[in-house]
């Protein structure tokens, strides 16, 4: 969790501020971050830790953990969900039940979920290497 005095604006689904974010351990797949992405703006994707995050207020955040997991999983568009959102923040706005916003409806893994990604830096380290030496001694200004 991390509270920041520094307030996001953000119109989706009605003007507020952002200010509160919260992080689950959850892996996203790179092909499933546009349409995170195009949910909702609040979503933070920490592909490297394997984590998801949503920055609203506790509910709504909530709610969006929620919907991107089903996103994730497939089993809900981006306009489907963003649907749901709006019904969703409306009935707990009114005090209504909205279990989307009221407890997290999935388990987060109890696995790894980080991505390391993969080292590439080590053979263009070599390559310039080689470089380097040429240009020290000249052997690279020589027309071929």
């Amino acid at each position: 969790m991390e509270l920041t005095a520094d307030e996001v604006l953000h119109h989706f689904p009605t003007p507020h501020t952002d200010y509160f974010t919260q992080y689950v351990d959850y892996p996203v797949d790179a092909d499933k971050a546009s349409e995170l992405v195009a949910f909702d703006g609040s979503v933070i994707i920490d592909r490297t830790a394997g984590q998801i995050g949503a920055r609203d207020h506790e509910a709504f955040n909530t709610l969006t953990l929620n919907l991107a997991v089903e996103i994730i999983q497939g089993g809900r568009s981006v306009e489907d969900a963003r649907g749901l959102y709006a019904e969703t923040a409306a009935a707990y706005s009114m005090g209504r039940d909205a279990p989307y916003a009221e407890r997290l409806l999935f388990t987060p893994p109890t696995e790894q979920t980080a991505d390391p990604d993969e080292a590439i830096l080590a053979e263009s380290m070599g390559h310039q290497m080689v470089e380097k030496v040429k240009d020290a001694f000249g052997a690279g200004d020589t027309p071929q």
